[in-house]
């Protein structure tokens, strides 16, 4: 699994950093993936945090 964020599409809301931390973070007021690889057991946060996006920025590959 990847995950990516469109940055076009990104209101920095940071609902993404507050549901899993281990992946994302916030940057220059958008919100980024801050690993290259998924840490164990992040994939059902990392499907949280797409489904609750409300702008429907999160990728997941």
């Amino acid at each position: 699994m990847k995950v990516r964020i469109d940055e076009d599409l990104c209101v920095g809301c940071g609902l993404c950093v507050n549901t899993c931390p281990d992946v994302f973070e916030m940057k220059d007021d958008k919100a980024v993936v801050k690993v290259k690889a998924l840490p164990p057991g992040s994939e059902d946060s990392v499907k949280q945090s797409k489904d609750e996006c409300p702008v429907e920025a999160i990728i997941i590959e």
